[in-house]
């Protein structure tokens, strides 16, 4: 159905994205922080891309800004995962050109129905 890049430095959030994901028929890629999301961007295609904001080496909005300035992922989804109480924060990435928002947590619905928003697939 697509390709999914989760990124984020929380190896249960990786796997708890990545189940909900794949039982949707969704492939996961995942990746540990902005520059190692970066290194997959070079080299696989996927279709969208979930981010952490709060990460060590290079942080979601640095990672945001750096994709929507190279012509080849300006119009690549880019949902911000972030936690409550981070309205300058989920503002700042809308200004960006973050493409939307979930709430840690996220329920599998919420996730799913995201995703399905800019992948344009059914949810389930």
């Amino acid at each position: 159905m697509g390709v999914i890049l989760v990124v984020d430095d929380e190896p249960v959030t990786q796997l708890m994205l990545g189940m909900m994901l794949q039982r949707n028929d969704y492939t996961v890629i995942t990746a540990i922080d902005g520059k190692d999301a970066l290194a997959h961007l070079a080299t696989q295609k996927v279709d969208l891309v979930i981010t952490d904001v709060n990460m060590p080496k290079m942080d979601g909005l640095t990672m945001l800004q750096q994709l929507r300035a190279d012509k080849r992922f300006e119009h690549l989804p880019i949902i911000m995962f972030t936690a409550m109480g981070q309205g300058r924060i989920r503002q700042e990435a809308r200004q960006m050109g973050a493409s939307g928002f979930l709430t840690k947590p996220a329920s599998s619905s919420e996730l799913t129905g995201a995703v399905a928003q800019y992948l344009d697939a059914p949810v389930f």
